[in-house]
């Protein structure tokens, strides 16, 4: 592969990562403050990225697979898409921004696959090299938010009072059509020849590797993996309007040390796993992720002091620790046969239901220590701790231990 194709992956996965961070992190701030919506309202917003996740294969299998060209799907996903931005730009009231918001999210889960998708075709070597080019979509995603905070302030007081954080989705509308008519430049994706074969439902959504829940750890596993998400919502969903209403500077651009941290941590895993095994290492990401909600619990209130740095500096942990070394353990148990089947299942299991559930929560929790547009967060704070916690326990309980083989890429 010639360094102009890599470089030409690594700004469309820069683009691709660049407007989820750039909307999707201050939409709870901008919702509360804006729109004035509820807990439970905001809860709907944000459950439209499962909405999406379970519509997701749908799209891929039974279209990009079969019919186009994957990187011609990407760029009208994304055209479309820029005109659904401008229109959550020009919405004023929920009622207005709801469904345009789901509808966008039924659009953009798919291209999370598609990008997947063009990457593994062009690389000679995936194994080695798509980390290399995955990474720009971290920093896509840091440098959203850097951009929202640090050039733009759009997420300051006096920015959030004047209801600059609309500006994050025209942002994001004039980034969504760059990329959508960047996509018609990449390399040439066309379906692969095996999309010609009968494909089902169950398979599209990964429920052919159900019958992985007969041994008792992956069953363990895949709960564990449901119930998780649960406190997981918790944070995609309160922490930039969090951190935004105890008056910490420049939020969302500090919130990006988690994703710096998920860059590093990402280099730990084969050492745990090959040192702890992949039970030691689960539990440290579920413990990580009680232990942030401690943090943000009974950090400073009015700044950014060491416990709420911390916090969210454990997104690494949180994130690496347990999704992405599920990942591996689930490629490990699926054999050639359910490889693709099990990704799909515990992606629609995690993002799709257990999400789902916990944006649900969230917003109940939410509204039931608000009051005079304010949060009790000590209290919000405590429940997905507690629930983190006790999943925890539960899977320290129930899941025996094992060694994984771990193919380091790079």
């Amino acid at each position: 592969m010639s360094t102009a194709i890599r470089l030409r992956l690594c700004t469309m996965m820069f683009l691709e990562f660049f407007i989820w961070g750039g909307w999707f992190v201050t939409m709870g701030s901008y919702l509360a403050s804006a729109v004035h919506a509820s807990g439970a309202q905001s809860a709907l917003a944000y459950s439209t990225q499962s909405w999406g996740a379970i519509i997701a294969p749908l799209i891929v299998g039974l279209i990009a697979d079969r019919y186009f060209n994957a990187e011609r799907l990407l760029g009208g996903l994304h055209l479309a898409g820029g005109v659904l931005m401008y229109a959550l730009y020009s919405a004023h009231d929920f009622q207005a921004f709801y469904p345009y918001v789901l509808a966008y999210m039924i659009l953009y889960m798919p291209t999370l696959a598609l990008v997947n998708a063009i990457s593994f075709r062009q690389l000679q070597d995936p194994a080695r090299h798509f980390s290399a080019v995955r990474v720009w979509g971290t920093l896509g995603w840091i440098v959203a938010g850097l951009v929202i905070s640090y050039l733009f302030g759009w997420d300051s007081q006096a920015g959030i009072a004047a209801g600059a954080l609309r500006n994050t989705f025209l942002m994001c509308a004039v980034a969504s059509f760059a990329l959508g008519i960047y996509s018609f430049t990449l390399p040439r994706t066309p379906p692969a020849a095996a999309a010609a074969a009968k494909v089902s439902l169950a398979r599209l959504l990964g429920l052919d590797a159900l019958v992985l829940l007969r041994h008792k750890n992956f069953l363990v596993f895949f709960l564990a993996s449901i119930l998780i998400c649960v406190p997981l919502a918790f944070y995609y969903q309160n922490a930039n309007q969090f951190l935004t209403e105890i008056q910490v500077a420049n939020a969302t651009g500090k919130q990006t040390i988690g994703q710096m941290s998920e860059v590093l941590f990402m280099l730990l895993i084969p050492l745990f796993l090959k040192a702890w095994g992949m039970k030691i290492t689960l539990l440290l990401g579920m413990l990580a992720w009680s232990g942030r909600y401690l943090l943000f619990a009974f950090g400073n209130a009015h700044e950014l002091g060491f416990m709420l740095i911390a916090g969210i500096a454990l997104h690494g942990v949180c994130y690496d620790f347990f999704f992405v070394s599920g990942q591996i353990y689930t490629d490990s148990k699926a054999g050639a046969q359910y490889k693709a089947a099990a990704q799909g299942l515990i992606t629609l299991a995690t993002y799709g239901l257990g999400m789902l559930v916990g944006f649900r929560a969230a917003g109940l929790i939410d509204d039931r220590y608000a009051s005079g547009g304010t949060h009790d967060w000590q209290s919000i704070w405590l429940y997905p701790a507690a629930f983190a916690a006790l999943v925890l326990v539960l899977f320290a309980l129930t899941f025996r231990n094992e060694k994984v083989a771990y193919a380091r890429a790079g």
